[in-house]
């Protein structure tokens, strides 16, 4: 019985294909994170619209509406931040 070695070429190692891996999801959550940063924008932007509609809302909904606002804003505004700084 003989035995054959196999001479194999640009074959990537484990530790590259970890690093590889790792930045590829880094990269895909950074996208994620930023479609978050839109959505919370938009929905920022119909709270404020709602808050602000007068008596074509009901009472209740435009107090929601008026609490929430600052809460999306500042949410929004933290993980610009923490997008910013690479975090």
């Amino acid at each position: 019985m003989s035995v054959t070695a196999f001479k194999l070429n640009n074959v990537e190692s484990i530790a590259d294909k970890m690093k590889r891996l790792r930045d590829e999801a880094a990269g895909h959550a950074r996208v994620h994170a930023q479609d978050f940063v839109r959505a919370l924008e938009a929905l920022e932007q119909l709270a404020d619209d709602i808050a602000a509609g007068g008596e074509a809302y009901p009472v209740g909904i435009r107090q929601a509406a008026k609490n929430v606002a600052p809460q999306l804003s500042g949410t929004r505004l933290n993980v610009t931040a923490l997008l910013d700084r690479g975090v």
